[in-house]
């Protein structure tokens, strides 16, 4: 790649002190300042349309403002990430962020969204409203400006053409202001106002409204930030229409990319590493459906699936083994599937893999039958391990009963299940992280919630309490599903999940593949 801190030749006019330019950068001639903005067709003067989710943003907003009315609210993007001298991990923004911003992709570093107060009731984008919003940012710089050809981060002969203040307001629905105004903002009216920011997106940002409590009087307030990023994350708990619309569509191209892999799989095989094969072949999927992998994909060959985050990946595929494909596309918009498959490399499962893939599937079937509004979170994962509990004492492997294993003193399935059944998705993996207890772990569901459902059996092949034939068998089967009004449906089910449904399909994927 370029390197960003190489320009344009030493000019001998210049000065080449460290002083006065950055460690390895060849300063610019006056000749070149005057000559580069000179020729170079005008931007465009129509404007942007409007983001998808911007139709959206404005109830979000206006439902979080309704839990703090009267106070200012920041919402930061967080900053790039240096990975190695001078290159950046690829840009996510805050999750948060994108929620209320509307903003996807590797939009927008060092932005923040600041909720201002106003009059409760406000009508604002045609909702009634305790709070305007503002996006700060870093709008781009005119061509005279030596921004353009010279910032490695912002420059668009680096970057690329940023948007203007108008564009970037065309395309999220409300105002916009330079980032540079930020500070002036914040400290606006602090000794009666008060101000929340969601602390983990931008330590920068946080360090600096820390200071501003500190200046005008006021004492630790981190608790209040807290509070904050607790409603934001609840808030998230149910999902509206266009964010389950952007599941299904994460679900339906992560299919594609699942078909893929296992049209792939006799190449996997043959190559050696497969599962980093594998691995390749999905990430080549994600990146053109959407922006990315949504999370590491697993790629767990034979034993290695039964380490739960086998991320490495660098293992051989080999006839006869069992594949854990644990992977999900994230859309532009940041909107993640999360599926898991336990495939036969060969196409066809082994009688003591179909043993130990008939139970989990078994135990799946039986979480999503009691996945529907008001039932609890935790009577999803009861269900699943009241299945793997019992198949595990019929086969011989509990030292204790059911009954025994699923109390609050016993846990002994948890040797070969150790995981909870299920967890919220949506524009994070595992969403909605700072919900507390009793809405998550303890809580209800509720029509339009997203969320897995993915039991599993784990025996290692080190484990001496399982029979030869069972050791080094690894299966989970996760799907996403939306809670309806009177049940759930499965985001996810253009992919099958019973042994012999697997197995047709991947016949006759290999034999395309052939």
């Amino acid at each position: 790649m370029s390197d960003q801190n190489e320009t344009t030749a030493v000019s001998e006019d210049e000065p080449t002190t460290p002083e006065e330019v950055p460690n390895r950068q060849s300063p610019f001639s006056q000749a070149f300042r005057d000559f580069i903005p000179t020729g170079w067709a005008p931007y465009p003067a129509e404007l942007p349309p409007a983001l998808a989710a911007s139709a959206w943003t404005p109830a979000r907003r206006a439902a979080l403002g309704a839990k703090f009315a009267g106070e200012r609210l920041v919402v930061p993007a967080g900053g790039l990430k240096v990975r190695a001298n001078d290159t950046d991990y690829p840009y996510r923004p805050d999750t948060a962020f994108a929620y209320y911003s509307g903003l996807g992709g590797d939009r927008e570093p060092d932005a923040v969204l600041v909720l201002e107060p106003v009059d409760n009731g406000e009508v604002i984008d045609g909702v009634a409203a305790t709070h305007a919003p503002t996006l700060y940012f870093k709008p781009r710089a005119p061509r005279t400006d030596p921004e353009f050809y010279s910032d490695a981060r912002y420059g668009e002969m680096w970057v690329g053409q940023r948007e203007s203040l108008d564009e970037m307001a065309a395309m999220v629905g409300f105002a916009c202001a330079p980032i540079s105004q930020l500070d002036e903002h914040l400290a606006k009216n602090l000794e009666s106002t008060t101000i929340r920011v969601l602390r983990v997106a931008d330590d920068a940002v946080t360090a600096r409204i820390d200071q501003l409590r500190a200046d005008h009087g006021h004492a630790d307030q981190s608790e209040l930030d807290e509070q904050f990023a607790i409603a934001a994350s609840e808030q998230r708990l149910v999902k509206d229409t266009f964010e389950i619309d952007q599941l299904q569509l994460a679900c339906d191209a992560s299919a594609e990319g699942f078909e893929a892999v296992v049209a792939d799989l006799p190449e996997a095989v043959r190559r050696g590493r497969g599962e980093r094969w594998v691995e390749g072949v999905f990430g080549l999927y994600a990146r053109h459906h959407g922006n990315a992998v949504g999370y590491d994909t697993i790629a767990a060959g034979a034993d290695h699936a039964n380490t739960l985050h086998w991320v490495r990946n660098d293992g051989d595929l080999r006839d006869g083994d069992l594949l854990l494909m644990d992977a999900g596309v994230e859309l532009d918009s940041l909107y993640t599937a999360d599926i898991t498959r336990t495939l036969p490399v060969n196409g066809r499962f082994s009688p003591a893999q179909r043993r130990v893939y008939d139970v989990v599937f078994e135990a799946q079937q039986a979480a999503m039958a009691v996945a529907k509004p008001g039932t609890t979170f935790k009577d999803v994962h009861l269900a699943a391990i009241t299945v793997i509990a019992t198949r595990l004492h019929e086969w011989g492997l509990l030292p204790v009963t059911p009954e025994q294993s699923l109390g609050p003193d016993g846990g002994q399935h948890r040797r070969w299940m150790v995981h909870g059944t299920s967890h919220h998705l949506g524009l994070d993996v595992h969403d909605c992280a700072q919900a507390r207890a009793e809405h998550y772990r303890e809580g209800r569901l509720a029509e339009g919630m997203v969320i897995t459902i993915e039991p599993g059996l784990y025996f290692k092949a080190t484990d001496l309490l399982v029979p030869d034939e069972l050791r080094g068998i690894g299966v989970r089967i996760e799907d996403d599903i939306v809670i309806t009004a009177d049940g759930c449906r499965i985001l996810s089910d253009k992919l099958p999940r019973a042994a012999d449904d697997v197995e047709s399909w991947m016949a006759g994927l290999l034999a395309q593949g052939s």
